[in-house]
């Protein structure tokens, strides 16, 4: 009976009208289901962040910034400062045999920091898209090699047979000092190191168009030195494929890296699955409870 009894009452549902009024905590029994993990925000377009890297920036591309700059502010200098002091500064900075014996060092670094025409030459706007795509597939060191590469070898090589052939009477002894200077054969460098890194039908192209360019300047030979030393620069270019190749292929590899585990930690924020930082705290096991025996 009184088994019957408990059975019974036990059986009996029980209802509490006030505790349904008390709003159910999201995951416990009879709730909605909780909302799962945010959606990741969508990836932006991707042509739309190709344009912005076309041009340099403090952070991106330091060098090529940071060169463009000066020669900014050289061009200024010319443009608006007195013509003797400008006339004067020039012929300090000439590359020309003389000063190559003096100060060589000197000249050499000075001659490269002036654009012929100066910010309205076409030049300017051709150096900073070169330099700003080859600095960001192979750092702005080896940029700066290649640049310096091409602006000193060429410069040396047309200058260097000047000496000689004055020496034994084939030239006049003016030709010893005339006004040299600009960044043409660091450019033309960078453009033919540049080239190795696109696909085979741009770089035929670029190349091909360059050299209808060059051979018809030195068709007309007008000034010697520069129509000479632009294809040897562009061959040193050229020469440094191999190691920019490598060096490119490197720093795409070590980006995509950086890049996968970036998405892979901002998965896991987005997820609440982050890992934490702090080592496990090392718990005791639970006690386990004997009962009588």
């Amino acid at each position: 009976m009184h088994q019957r009894t408990d059975r019974a009452v036990r059986e009996k549902p029980f209802v509490a009208p006030l505790l349904d009024a008390v709003p159910r905590q999201p995951g416990g029994p009879g709730s909605p289901a909780a909302p799962g993990p945010a959606a990741p925000p969508p990836a932006p377009v991707r042509g739309a962040r190709r344009w912005p890297r076309l041009l340099p920036t403090p952070t991106g591309t330091p060098f090529t910034f940071g060169y463009l700059l000066v020669l900014v502010a050289t061009s200024l200098f010319m443009e608006f400062a007195d013509p003797a002091t400008v006339a004067a500064v020039l012929r300090e900075s000439s590359t020309d045999v003389v000063h190559l014996g003096q100060r060589p060092l000197l000249v050499l670094t000075a001659s490269a920091l002036w654009v012929v025409g100066g910010l309205g030459s076409p030049m300017v706007f051709v150096l900073a898209l070169v330099l700003t795509a080859l600095e960001r597939r192979i750092g702005g060191w080896r940029t700066a090699g290649v640049f310096v590469l091409g602006h000193v070898v060429a410069t040396l090589a047309t200058e260097i047979p000047v000496g000689i052939s004055v020496v034994a009477g084939h030239l006049p002894e003016s030709s010893l000092h005339r006004l040299d200077y600009g960044i043409s054969f660091g450019l033309m460098a960078s453009v033919g190191a540049l080239t190795g890194l696109f696909t085979p039908l741009v770089r035929t192209l670029v190349l091909g168009g360059l050299g209808v360019m060059l051979a018809s300047d030195l068709v007309e030979l007008s000034n010697p030195l520069t129509d000479w030393g632009h294809p040897l620069a562009l061959l040193l270019g050229i020469a440094c494929w191999p190691l920019l190749r490598r060096a490119g292929a490197v720093r795409e590899a070590v980006t995509r890296g950086a890049a996968a585990r970036g998405d892979v930690i901002r998965g896991a924020v987005i997820s609440g699955a982050a890992p934490s930082r702090r080592a496990p705290r090392r718990t005791r096991p639970p006690a386990r409870v004997r009962g009588p025996r």
